[in-house]
């Protein structure tokens, strides 16, 4: 996934619900909450969208297995 940075996999793994046009729903929508002075967390957030709205469906595919995140669960 050389595409993404590993800030960038990461933002993916937070917002990521299965597909890449959901993906870009919630990304976006997100944004919508972000306060003036985060910028980095601004432009994170169109670099990601940017770069999944160049690809296709079935390259979204190809990386989607590596966007599980690797969480365990503490009960």
């Amino acid at each position: 996934m050389s595409r993404f940075t590993v800030e960038e996999t990461n933002l993916m793994c937070i917002y990521n619900v299965g597909s890449r046009t959901d993906l870009l729903s919630e990304l976006s929508a997100m944004q919508k909450h972000l306060q003036t002075d985060e910028t980095e967390l601004l432009y994170l957030t169109k670099s990601v969208i940017d770069k999944l709205t160049a690809m296709d469906d079935a390259e979204f595919e190809n990386i989607s297995d590596e966007l599980i995140g690797d969480f365990e669960l503490i009960e």
